[in-house]
């Protein structure tokens, strides 16, 4: 639950001078993107604005206090404080702060602006006491926030000193609007009315220039000049020669003298028990004070001038003037330091019967009381913990000694479900082994559930360690006992269970167990979840071969993203990479690529190790493309993050892939013999995970020429894939078995293969897979389909492969060669006039480009030579052919190599 005072606009305190001449400046705000009231305490920020703002719908407020330091309480209040000003419109970007569905405060604000470019009106936002502020990832967060806010949106700022939020770029570009301390000191003309509402008899002008003088106008000065004359008859020129030159750090003693020791002391009583806290209503006094009458206090107080201002339109909610609270409370602890641990207490039972846990236990702490904070922990901290209060449960539990903690396991249960929530895995299973082996020193007994509920949470761990045994047995024992009502837990658990059946290939069972995560997860609201059983289904899929049921399966997901404003959360980068795969296979490389750059977009705030997959996924992208300039500098980032951290075997495997085709196109042996000799061996290969990383290492063995070891890899490989049903796998073995088999001159066992590969393919969908293997592939299609050997779907596909591999890679590897050009030059259907009038080798390899695509500019790059060379070259080549433009010369090279036995139909 949220504060309301801490959302609501102070009213005006009676007697308030209204400062038309400041409120004239801010009218101007809509013109700017920061507003800035900056001065020291005491000058009248808060009553300023509160003025200015004064019957303002599309307004906001947040006043902060040192507890919204923690990212996430301050995103629910910003969040609440946006809602205030749109009436509601931001609906996305509130459910994203309150289910913590973002990966940082930028990433938020990302989706917020989203949604407020939306709206036609001007809107503003305040956040009083901004100098509260220490987090500097809030403080850039909001530098980020300044940068990119809407032009309908303008920020006001409250501080008493200038804000780490890039104030002198805002200055120099003339959107910044400045009211410092020498704008808000009192005038005179100001002064005199001030002392006219709130002097009983009224002082002549000159006397209240010169009160106004002696303080600089200094707004809580003049307030307590008129406070002592009318508690204590002191003349006013004797307060105001005392408060010159003193300033808010000295204030302490004036403010015995001449406020706390001139109210009674009931009234005194009540201001230094209040002063504990942060806002109050009448049933909090009424708790620490036992007043009867407590609204009536407070309204009381407020009519003295003794610093209490309204926080709220119904006047509920009231706070001490933030220089007076930190006084009261210092004096607080001096005079009633015996007391004081009682008066927490009474504070924190007092928060709980209004139902706010978290101000609760901020005074239990204070209180050091441990048997409450235990039971606000026990009772509420789920709650705490689902409104990202996560410092202040481990301030909590920390607070409590460890014998307290194994004397109520739960407490141990929720201090690990902490750290995995924060990636901090390690302490996990230390935790609770160290919580088990004090239990059982005190002879503590483990109930089932809780059992259960320890090994939800430790097989987590183990399938996040690479452990699926483990991670099985625990998640089963868990499922086996837990209760409906232990949801979390058991969603958990099941999530574990699909993880581990998909890793051992029993990819039917499970597909059911992450339906029914996915099933439980939306259930109960638990939409991460939801979104990572969605992702699982559709890699389960793939491994299937179903890649168009994959296909739908992530547009699920994606909508998921959109509903439920989780954008910005790793799972969505996920999505995007699989969804890249996907459409890499399927050669839609454009969208590929798309795809996998708007996924690092999501990684952008995340550290770079996150980037790999991505980067591997564009290096793919280029490698389909044969662009392997592209490719190389893809891969160099890659290579770099490898070496700079560690990574879960199964990103390690995805990234080499991309290596091992590179280095197969560059014929880099001495790379891939070396990234052989240091690679993993997985002991077995029944999900695709392996599968990949036994054909990396098939490639490179092919590459060095260790034909006989590669093809037992790769009959162990189909063996588990038909097996295992692993029918994106097995395609993908059959071309690489197709490419050994090629190699090593079994061109019978290579056309099975290769047209076993094409029959499955027409489930996959698969097309970029054949087209990286370039022209060894195109030779094999091109004599399938001169032998129309291929039924009808399996000729669309063969012939849609060898469009591509001709777009992006026939001038990688036929170039009308010597080898090619001595065998056409001695076959007897060579046309006579290539015969009598030959082409020089430059000028075949011309002509290949020139079959290519390759403009004339294109075609001297790739010889390194002049355009005016190329020019000659074609315009004898042309003259030797008989052909009189770049079109005929096509013809004329697709019927040579139709001769040949490598007739292909241009894209």
């Amino acid at each position: 639950m949220l504060i309301p005072s801490k959302l609501s606009r102070p009213l005006r305190l009676q007697h308030t001078i209204i400062r038309e001449r400041l409120i004239a400046r801010l009218a101007g705000t809509p013109n700017y993107r920061l507003a800035l009231v900056a001065s020291p305490a005491g000058y009248g920020k808060t009553t300023l604005v509160a003025q200015w703002a004064s019957g303002k719908n599309d307004l906001g407020w947040f006043s902060l206090d040192e507890s919204d330091n923690y990212p996430e309480r301050f995103a629910s209040y910003l969040m609440a404080a946006i809602q205030q000003a749109t009436g509601n419109h931001c609906v996305r970007s509130e459910a994203m702060a309150q289910k913590r569905q973002y990966a940082n405060l930028s990433a938020l604000f990302s989706q917020l602006f989203i949604e407020l470019a939306t709206l036609d009106r001007p809107i503003y936002l305040v956040i009083d006491d901004y100098h509260l502020l220490t987090n500097e990832q809030i403080h850039q967060a909001m530098r980020f926030f300044i940068r990119h806010q809407p032009e309908n949106l303008t920020l006001i700022v409250l501080s008493r000193n200038l804000p780490s939020l890039g104030i002198a770029n805002l200055r120099v570009r003339e959107q910044l609007l400045e009211i410092n301390s020498q704008s808000l000191a009192f005038t005179h003309d100001e002064a005199r009315q001030f002392f006219n509402c709130r002097l009983q008899q009224p002082i002549d002008d000159g006397d209240s220039q010169r009160l106004c003088d002696e303080v600089a106008g200094w707004a809580t000065a003049l307030q307590l000049i008129a406070l002592s004359e009318r508690q204590s008859n002191t003349p006013t020129h004797q307060s105001a020669q005392r408060l010159s030159g003193i300033n808010a750090s000295h204030l302490s003693d004036y403010l015995v003298d001449e406020v706390l020791d001139c109210v009674d002391s009931s009234t005194r009583d009540f201001l230094l028990r209040s002063s504990v806290l942060r806002s109050m209503n009448e049933s909090l006094i009424h708790r620490l004070t036992g007043e009867e009458n407590a609204q009536l206090r407070l309204e009381e107080t407020e009519r003295q001038g003794l610093f209490l201002q309204r926080m709220d339109d119904s006047g509920e909610w009231f706070k001490f003037h933030p220089l007076f609270a930190s006084f009261l409370r210092q004096r607080c602890q001096w005079e009633l330091g015996g007391e004081l641990q009682h008066i927490h207490r009474a504070a924190a039972e007092g928060w709980m019967a209004l139902g706010f846990a978290n101000e609760a236990m901020h005074h239990a702490l204070a209180a050091d009381d441990k048997p409450l904070l235990r039971d606000i922990l026990l009772n509420h901290a789920w709650s705490l913990f689902n409104h990202s209060e996560l410092a202040l449960l481990e301030e909590g539990l920390n607070a409590l000694s460890w014998e307290q903690r194994v004397e109520t396991p739960r407490l141990i249960l929720l201090q690990a479900w902490l750290a995995q929530s924060q990636h901090r895995y390690s302490e996990v299973n230390m935790l609770l082994a160290r919580a088990e082996e004090g239990m059982a020193q005190q002879h503590l007994a483990v109930d089932s559930v809780l059992s259960a509920e320890f090994d939800a949470i430790r097989a987590q761990v183990a399938i996040n360690a690479g452990q699926p045994n483990e991670a099985e047995l625990l998640a089963t024992k868990a499922l086996a006992v837990l209760p409906l009502s232990s949801f979390y837990s058991r969603i958990v658990a099941t999530s574990v269970k699909g993880e581990v059946l998909h890793c051992h290939g029993r990819l039917d069972e499970a597909m059911q167990m992450m339906m029914q995560t996915d099933q439980m997860a939306r259930q109960h609201d638990i939409c991460h979840y939801a979104l990572w059983a969605l992702l699982q289904q559709s890699e389960i899929l793939l491994a299937q071969g179903y890649l168009q049921s994959a296909f739908d399966t992530q547009e699920k997901a994606f909508q998921l993203v959109h509903d439920e404003g989780l954008t910005q959360l790793p799972m969505h980068e996920f999505l995007l990479r699989i969804r890249a795969q996907l459409l890499w296979s399927w050669a839609q490389l454009d969208q590929a690529e798309a795809a996998a750059r708007q996924g690092l977009l999501v990684l952008e705030n995340f550290h770079p190790q996150q980037q790999l997959q991505c980067l591997a996924m564009l290096a793919k992208c280029a490698l389909a493309r044969g662009d392997l300039d592209n490719a190389r500098r893809h891969l160099i980032r890659c290579e770099n993050l490898l070496s700079n951290g560690q990574y879960h075997s199964d990103w390690v495997t995805n990234a080499d892939k991309p290596r091992l085709i590179y280095w197969q196109m560059t014929d880099d042996k001495s790379a891939a013999a070396s990234w052989l000799q240091q690679t993993r061996k997985p002991a077995q290969a029944d999900n695709h995970f392996m599968q990949g990383q036994w054909r990396n290492i098939a490639r490179a063995q092919i590459l060095l020429g260790d034909y006989a070891a590669a093809e037992a890899v790769l009959d162990r490989l189909n063996e588990s894939a038909r097996r295992l049903r692993l029918v994106s796998d097995l395609n993908r073995n059959l071309l690489l078995l197709n490419l050994l088999y090629w190699q090593t001159d079994r061109k019978t066992a290579a056309q099975q293969a290769l047209i076993e590969a094409l029959s499955l393919a027409n489930r996959t969908g698969f097309v970029s897979h054949f087209v990286i293997e370039g022209e060894a592939m195109a030779q094999q299609l091109r004599q399938l389909l001169q032998l129309n050997a291929l039924p009808e779907l399996e000729q669309h596909r063969a012939n849609r492969i060898l469009r591509d591999i001709n777009q992006h890679h026939r001038h990688k590897f036929a170039h009308f060669d010597e080898g090619f050009v001595h065998r056409l030059l001695t076959h007897p259907q060579v046309p006579e006039l290539i015969r009598t009038s030959p082409l020089t080798q430059r000028e075949w390899q011309v002509l290949g480009l020139i079959y290519s695509g390759y403009s004339n500019d294109q075609i001297a790059g790739e010889l390194a030579v002049a355009q005016t060379t190329i020019k000659t070259h074609i315009r004898n080549l042309y003259q030797k052919l008989g052909v009189a433009h770049r079109q005929e010369a096509v013809q004329q090279a697709q019927q040579l190599l139709h001769l040949m036995g490598m007739s292909v139909s241009q894209a």
